[in-house]
């Protein structure tokens, strides 16, 4: 309920608000849907499809009422897994999600003031975009947990797939793609998927006479991607649904596919942009360090003097490996002196990756703080390192890993949504 519908309704229920015939009515809000626990209003709902609304500005979007179904659609199934996610105590820190927000705002080339204002001056509020990206975090989380934790990649899976002829062009190439899709009914007759097809090829042939892509497929397809456009972002070759892997491949930039037919229906793809190719070659460093953290017995002035006292130790001689084992608060390393092995640019938070790169090998940084706490390190040794294997198979797992994870959810949200008890209130 809107804060002005809540004065409203404490004003009527006071009696102050006069029931004159010519007074102004008043906006009630009503609830839309009942999900399990939750419940989703009107004004929710109307706020969301504003937001979808704003994102597309100029572009056309389905019908009013289709649009309201999907945004809806949308909700619920957000509803159900964020009550899953408070069923299972996930939780998001100020922090992560202050990161989080900071890195979207570093991707729009902004810094945080100017993304804030950038978002008030569309009229977007940043107290509900920020309560959306929490949402969207504890969402990912919920979708890692329950779909992602059940898929394992063996280290066979990894040969196979190197072995195979797709594998072996695995690293050669990342396309970004567009996608609409004409879907079908689950029990389509013939005459239904006669028809899709049919609206498929109409849409093949306008896209090839100029057509925009990204509107069209915000006003046709039935894609999850539908509103985003139909960009499917990049993906490795051997990260392409199944139907799509040996079509695009064969693509030219801006080339439109034929209609692919699926058990969901027809899909239209059109090769967006592509690139390839990764240095192999990097500069490793042996590294160890000491963490200390504050904790409920030292807070952040006494974990800083703590740090520049084991500093002014290992200045006078005092031995490393002796004061991480006693005083870092890093549970993995600690125990062994430290020792962190050899560390790739960029394995590191900002913070510790820099000071790394900054020292010599044989040297010792001054203390230096990052999100984690106070550190101290020390490179042990540096060396140039091809690190192309390790990397290949670490990419073939990634995308092995992400295109059953593609291939899991959507059944995953299918059953959660069914399991639900979910019940749609009609239009008042």
């Amino acid at each position: 309920m809107t804060f002005k519908s809540l004065i409203s309704a404490s004003l009527l229920g006071l009696g102050l608000l006069s029931s004159t015939v010519n007074a102004a009515p008043v906006a009630i809000d009503h609830v839309v849907a009942v999900v399990d626990d939750d419940i989703i209003m009107d004004t929710q709902l109307d706020q969301r499809i504003d937001t979808v609304r704003r994102q597309n500005a100029g572009a056309p979007l389905p019908p009013a009422n289709v649009l309201r179904e999907q945004v809806l659609e949308r909700m619920i199934l957000e509803s159900i897994q964020l009550q899953m996610a408070e069923r299972g105590g996930i939780r998001v820190s100020d922090a992560e999600l202050n990161d989080a927000i900071r890195r979207i705002a570093a991707q729009n080339k902004m810094s945080l003031t100017q993304f804030r204002e950038a978002m008030e001056a569309e009229g977007v509020s940043f107290t509900l975009a920020r309560e959306q990206i929490l949402n969207e975090i504890r969402v990912s989380r919920v979708q890692r947990f329950q779909v992602g934790e059940r898929i394992q990649i063996t280290d066979q899976d990894v040969d196979y797939f190197l072995a195979s002829d797709l594998g072996k062009m695995a690293s050669a190439a990342e396309y970004e793609i567009g996608h609409i899709l004409i879907a079908v009914p689950s029990q389509a007759s013939p005459n239904d998927i006669q028809q899709a097809e049919k609206k498929a090829q109409s849409i093949v042939a306008d896209l090839r006479n100029g057509a925009d892509f990204r509107q069209t497929a915000i006003a046709k397809s039935n894609g999850r991607n539908a509103l985003k456009g139909g960009n499917l972002g990049w993906r490795k070759e051997a990260q392409l649904p199944g139907i799509f892997a040996d079509v695009v491949p064969q693509l030219q930039l801006g080339d439109i596919s034929n209609p692919i037919k699926s058990s969901s229906g027809f899909h239209i793809v059109k090769l967006l942009n592509k690139r390839g190719g990764n240095t192999q070659m990097v500069t490793q460093s042996k590294v160890r360090h000491i963490l200390v953290q504050p904790n409920e017995l030292r807070d952040k002035a006494k974990t800083k003097a703590l740090i520049q006292q084991l500093y002014q130790r290992l200045q006078a001689g005092e031995d490393f490996g002796e004061l991480a084992r006693e005083y870092s608060d890093d549970p993995g390393s600690g125990a062994s002196g430290g020792e962190l092995g050899w560390v790739n640019p960029g394995d590191m938070v900002p913070a510790f990756d820099k000071t790394m790169a900054a020292t010599q090998p044989g040297g010792m940084s001054t203390p230096f703080e990052s999100r984690f706490g106070w550190h101290i390190l020390q490179v042990e040794d540096r060396k140039q390192t091809d690190i192309g294997a390790e990397k290949q198979r670490d990419q073939v797992r990634q995308l092995l890993y992400s295109r059953r994870f593609e291939e899991e959810l959507p059944i995953w949200l299918r059953k959660i949504r069914s399991e639900a008890y979910v019940d749609i209130k009609a239009a008042e």
